[in-house]
């Protein structure tokens, strides 16, 4: 095999040291705790990384003819992805309206989720209106007092759409949720491919992904964390390919010498502007909407914002600048900024549009009215219009109430213990007797009936070692990959140990698990080896790493009931408990 087909299973993609290499020994062994490479003698493959492609020598080997070969070569970008796509969509809508039951917070989202797209506020449903909407098909009348909830309202948007669609019932309130989830599988697939510049460790991430207990959970709840996740990856998907598109633009603007080779140039690399960059919009609108789900969207915006000023730091760097950074504020910062943070910051008031226009005589929205009443007077009502006032006093009392939940749960848990799968949630649960509910009639006992939101527990621990893996890689070895992906699972992580006495749940983070995923398909193409290896190193580490991933792949299965709502034996539940924490 080719060193350009093995570099498909690799995360290193850098062209081998060049046989004129003189550099001492000293240096060329610390190149592997970050010392810097030779520079590549043209410029544009620094920027912008070929893809891998296999060689000819896999082809022969699998008995393929060239021609299709060729055409395998050319659909596998997308034929690859939707393959992956659509296991993980066959998977989330196989009987996605069991259990027939209104599980966990889904008492909450699905009936604010019908109110807001029917009225444009969240209203007070009766302590029995689960019931009625479960016997009667949906068919109930919408209160008229207004609620206050807590969370923005773009996520309940998104599952109040599939409620219209396909009615006010589990299938329906659910539909929306396991779409996003079947499409975020479809977008890691291919921001792995550009990530690693492989469709192989793309497809891989995805496909991780797809059989991870806690996603598929998610993708089957009509919670707000799994839409929150879909925007914030979304957006990173926008940044990847804006990187790749503002490189793109820098190596065009380099005039090649006479050989037709680009060298980095301090003037061009300095002066040139990125102008419009279309993917930094979409960005802004993806974190917009998720800002406007929960919250925490705003910790992933500002992480992101600081990753990309790093990205366009290292570009015009590459490209030859001597002060990138200074380059980059006076070219870069002020467009990237009114692409990204003036855009999801309208987009986020414009999701509450529902909540704006409704009646301000006390029948409208919670607290709508409230500049009109307990919020008049003061030296600057005068500036601020009533509905903005009103908002602003909204959402202050909103983040008193975040601040300050500390209400005991059964299943909270500290993030210390996430990675680990310390405490999942239970969001259903039943006994039925042997011979009802898909309880076998020789179970001799009651059967277990659960929804548990728990990760794969073998990929979250493989994920263990490969976050201290990217963080090596990112520190030593300056793989700008494994710092991005450092930053996505920070982003949606750490902000949490800041509230450690909060009352706050395992499922919350669904939100970084893209990211997760990513670091293990970048372990797993570490373990295979990188390009040059020997035939003994290749094999060795292709075992282990297919060991891994069917490991992985039966431990989904073996915990798919617990996922799906499955009547089993209390015998075979009891054997899934790994931990006493997970009862």
């Amino acid at each position: 095999m080719t060193s350009t087909a093995s570099s498909m299973d690799s995360t290193d993609y850098r062209q081998d040291p060049a046989p004129h290499d003189r550099r001492p020994p000293w240096q060329q062994r610390l190149r592997r705790f970050g010392h810097p490479a030779q520079s590549s003698a043209d410029v544009r493959e620094r920027l912008l990384p070929p893809f891998a492609q296999p060689g000819p020598r896999l082809w022969q080997a699998l008995g393929v003819p060239y021609g299709w070969a060729d055409r395998i070569v050319r659909w596998s970008p997308w034929l690859g992805p939707l393959l992956v796509t659509l296991l993980a969509g066959v998977l989330r809508f196989w009987r996605l309206g069991s259990p027939r039951a209104v599980i966990f917070d889904e008492t909450y989202y699905a009936k604010d989720a019908w109110a807001l797209v029917h009225r444009g506020f969240e209203v007070n449903w009766d302590k029995n209106a689960n019931d009625a909407i479960l016997s009667s098909g949906g068919h109930v009348p919408i209160p008229g007092d207004a609620a206050y909830v807590v969370h923005p309202p773009v996520g309940k948007y998104v599952i109040g759409l599939g409620e219209l669609l396909f009615g006010f019932d589990p299938f329906g309130w659910r539909f929306m949720t396991a779409v996003l989830g079947t499409l975020s599988v479809l977008m890691l697939c291919r921001i792995g491919r550009r990530l690693f510049r492989s469709t192989f460790l793309g497809c891989l991430a995805g496909a991780l992904m797809a059989v991870d207990g806690l996603h598929f959970v998610m993708s089957r709840t009509a919670l707000l964390d799994g839409v929150l996740m879909f925007f914030v990856l979304a957006a990173f998907g926008c940044l990847v390919a804006d990187r790749d598109w503002a490189r793109a633009r820098l190596a065009a603007a380099l005039e090649p010498d006479a050989d037709g080779r680009c060298r980095p140039d301090a003037h061009i690399a300095e002066t040139t502007r990125i102008g419009w960059r279309p993917w930094r919009w979409g960005a802004g609108l993806m974190l917009g909407l998720a800002i406007g789900t929960k919250w925490n969207g705003l910790y992933i915006m500002v992480a992101f914002c600081l990753m990309t000023v790093l990205w366009d730091v290292g570009s015009r760097k590459v490209a030859g600048a001597r002060r990138p950074l200074l380059a980059v504020l006076k070219r870069d910062t002020g467009f990237a900024f009114l692409a990204t943070v003036p855009v999801a910051l309208v987009t986020y008031l414009v999701s509450w549009t529902g909540w704006i226009l409704s009646a301000t005589d006390g029948k409208g929205g919670y607290y709508r009215n409230w500049a009109a009443t307990d919020g008049k007077g003061g030296s600057w009502t005068w500036l601020f219009p009533d509905w903005w006032r009103s908002l602003w006093h909204y959402e202050h009392e909103v983040y008193e109430f975040h601040t300050h939940l500390t209400s005991p749960h059964t299943y909270q848990s500290n993030p210390w213990s996430w990675l680990v799968l310390g405490r999942p949630v239970s969001y259903f649960y039943e006994s039925p007797a042997p011979g009802a509910d898909g309880c076998p009639t020789d179970a001799g006992e009651k059967c277990a009936r659960e929804v548990l939101a728990i990760g794969t527990p073998l990929l979250w621990w493989a994920a263990c070692f490969a976050v201290l893996f990217v963080l090596w890689r990112w520190l030593f070895r300056r793989d700008w990959r494994a710092g991005a992906i450092v930053c996505g699972i920070a982003a949606g992580y750490l902000p949490w140990f800041m509230y450690q006495e909060r009352t706050i749940f395992l499922f919350y983070a669904v939100v970084f698990l893209p990211f997760l995923c990513l670091a293990v398909a970048m372990m797993i193409g570490a373990l295979v080896g990188p390009p040059g290896s020997s035939d003994t190193r290749r094999v060795a580490g292709a075992t282990g790493a297919g060991v891994l991933v069917l490991l992985i792949a039966w431990n989904f299965i073996y915990f798919f009931p617990l996922y799906t709502g499955q009547a089993i034996p209390i015998d075979d539940w009891r054997s899934r408990m790994w931990l006493d924490t997970w009862v």
